[in-house]
């Protein structure tokens, strides 16, 4: 079949080896973005002959990983997947996906170690300026029965019926080479990680893209491996000003204004609870960036 996978990683050396060797048979792309955990060398010494490696200095972020490696493959159709996705199926049916008239992306079922569907993960809606705001607000985490986070997270949805969706999440994201090269690839300006999945489907999307998720090719997923090995300061700005890129980029001023006013008037809230939290100011300083960047 004519598929490469990728595998963008950063401090992955504790996750990599099983998610390697489920790809056996498929050609695979290791992109390592500077880990200073011993990914690179963890990678040469398994020697195996299905998987090439590109070592990065520094941190080139998720997009840019996966288009470093997309410029330099040859084959038709590209997955990207996660260093602590562990494939549990065979991948021939998201290639015969890919290969019929519309379908520009694919993905398959994820599933957390615990062997249940990842619900609200895998994959979603849209975010409209709604969802967003409830986001950066708390309340889709306080009240998640709400029916704004119930639409944005596909609640009630049969997970073993095949169809089409709207986003899948980049863990596990399968697409036209061609498709990647018209849009321009993964928007690097999404850095180092966070919406830049998401961007790329709304944008497949809005070309005439058909996007397909195939319950039958099955993979398990850890969750969240490299985003923990971020410190804690720079990971919650770097959500923020992700989720204010994608809002900028997709929403009216109006709704951009309102994604922005939820993301100020949480902030307060967040810096109050983590300074309780962790008895430390540090948080203060913080959310005080992440309320700049919302006003």
């Amino acid at each position: 079949m004519n598929l490469r996978v990728v595998v963008v990683t950063y401090n992955s050396a504790a996750v990599i080896e099983r998610c390697l060797r489920s790809c056996a048979g498929w050609p695979v792309t290791v992109v390592d973005n500077g880990s200073t955990d011993g990914t690179s060398a963890l990678v040469k010494n398994l020697a195996l002959p299905h998987v090439a490696l590109i070592e990065n200095t520094a941190n080139r972020g998720f997009a840019g990983g996966v288009n470093q490696a997309a410029a330099l493959a040859q084959e038709e159709f590209l997955l990207s997947l996660n260093p602590d996705v562990e494939l549990v199926s065979g991948l021939p049916p998201i290639c015969d996906a890919l290969k019929t008239a519309g379908c520009g992306i694919a993905t398959g079922r994820l599933l957390g170690e615990d062997g249940r569907d990842q619900a609200g993960f895998a994959i979603r809606r849209f975010p409209t300026p709604a969802s967003l705001a409830f986001e950066a607000l708390g309340w889709n985490r306080i009240f998640p029965g709400n029916p704004v986070n119930r639409r944005y997270r596909y609640a009630g949805k049969d997970w073993d019926r095949p169809g089409e969706v709207e986003q899948p999440a980049g863990a596990f994201l399968a697409f036209r080479r061609a498709l990647w090269a018209g849009l321009g690839g993964f928007d690097e300006r999404f850095h180092p990680v966070w919406f830049e999945d998401v961007d790329f489907c709304k944008r497949a999307s809005e070309s005439g893209a058909r996007i397909y998720y195939l319950p039958m090719v099955t993979a398990r997923h850890t969750g969240g491996h490299s985003v923990r090995r971020m410190a804690w300061e720079c990971r919650e700005v770097a959500w923020y000003v992700s989720l204010l890129k994608y809002a900028s980029k997709h929403f009216r001023p109006r709704g951009r204004r309102a994604v922005g006013a939820a993301v100020a008037v949480g902030s307060v809230f967040r810096a109050l609870f983590f300074t309780a939290r962790r008895r430390s100011v540090r948080p203060v300083a913080v959310y005080a960036e992440v309320f700049r960047l919302g006003v």
